[in-house]
């Protein structure tokens, strides 16, 4: 029997940062292409949607690992890091952010003060 497919949710919050990653790709390459928006967006979404069969498959985020805070995964799909909470039926997408972006502010502000 196989395992069933989680749900999996975007907050506000990642669907701003799918929204600014798609706009400032758009402004650099134009949508069409194997390095267009369109193309990147696509990989992106196919990367989370993938977390629905194995939601446990990313690592504890390190910057949350070291302040003993193990709920949380991340999922790299570089050069951008996806943040999300696996549930036992929803897994929720907290943050999808350049990786070179400081991701301890951005970790502070969405995930430890719930904004």
């Amino acid at each position: 029997m196989g395992k069933l497919k989680l749900e999996v949710r975007l907050t506000a919050g990642a669907e701003h940062d799918l929204s600014g990653i798609y706009r400032r790709r758009m402004v650099q390459r134009g949508a069409e292409g194997n390095d267009g928006a369109e193309a990147l967006l696509n990989r992106l979404v196919k990367g989370i949607e993938g977390l629905a069969a194995y939601p446990e498959r990313g690592p504890v985020p390190p910057e949350l690992e070291a302040l003993g805070i193990r709920a949380y995964r991340q999922l790299s799909l570089p050069p951008y890091r996806v943040i999300y909470l696996p549930d036992d039926a929803i897994i929720t997408v907290l943050i999808v952010a350049d990786s070179r972006r400081d991701f301890r502010t951005l970790l502070e502000e969405r995930v430890l003060r719930g904004g």
